[in-house]
């Protein structure tokens, strides 16, 4: 049963096939949400013009809530966000989305900033572009943003297996829908942010022992591959710089609370 907010959404645009087309994926994909997947927040919101805190109370709660629950809150976007970019090529409602980023004086402030300036004067074209080229590509695209890769050399390798163990160990399970192998930076990103909001089992200790032994050791050097790629020049190193910076700020609060 769908919740209010996509139901909402849907009506907003004239259907299923409508809200599809503006935010650029298949029909079936949202024919079969009950809700709208974190990644995919800030574009339908921005397709229909329904409140994100409508569409996903869960993680964007109206009134008055704590301080923790804001930070959480904050972190499940961001890897939401760095989910969504990694997964696919940045729709134009998704792109239009992103425009309206604001910034502030701190480094993630900046990394917003400038992300919100590229996806203002990008074209849905070169973006589409500048992914194929970095993760696709005819063969096999620059970048292999994959744990096994960075860490053995080859793809399904040790990293993916002893992640698997610790997935199942905390009740974290692959679904049918899950093409990739679950060390792909987009599925690491998007188990955190579950995580972040309790949709995911696992607490505190999950998203510690997960960053700490499955992202930390890795994922900054291929956000920062991308920053440094000549295919990223418009778009995508700017993506680099986000996740690059929004990690080592992971890795500082993770310490610290340890």
């Amino acid at each position: 049963m769908r919740n209010e907010g996509l139901a909402e959404a849907i009506r907003a645009v004239g259907g299923v096939s409508e809200l599809a087309r503006r935010i650029g994926i298949a029909q079936p994909s949202v024919s079969n949400w009950d809700r709208v997947p974190a990644d995919r927040v800030a574009a339908v919101e921005a397709a229909t013009g329904v409140p994100r805190a409508k569409l996903r109370p869960d993680l964007f709660a109206e009134g008055i809530v704590s301080e923790a629950d804001e930070i959480e809150a904050a972190r499940a976007q961001e890897y939401a966000l760095l989910a969504s970019l990694l997964s696919a090529a940045p729709s134009r409602d998704f792109l239009s989305a992103l425009a309206k980023l604001r910034g502030d004086a701190t480094l993630l402030g900046v990394a917003h900033a400038a992300l919100s300036d590229a996806a203002d004067s990008i074209t849905q074209a070169d973006a589409e572009r500048e992914y194929f080229d970095l993760f696709v590509g005819i063969g096999r695209g620059e970048l292999l943003p994959y744990g096994s890769y960075y860490l053995a050399g080859f793809l399904n390798e040790r990293p993916l297996a002893r992640l698997r163990a610790d997935l199942a160990r905390f009740g974290i399970e692959r679904t049918d829908a899950t093409v990739e192998p679950e060390d792909h930076a987009a599925i690491l990103c998007e188990i955190m942010a579950g995580l972040a909001t309790g949709r995911l089992p696992g607490g505190t200790e999950a998203q510690r022992e997960i960053f700490q032994k499955h992202i930390a050791s890795w994922m900054g050097r291929l956000f920062a591959d991308i920053e440094r790629s000549e295919a990223a020049a418009k778009f995508y190193r700017h993506v680099g710089m986000l996740g690059r910076v929004f990690l080592q700020i992971e890795e500082q609060a993770f310490t610290l609370a340890g």
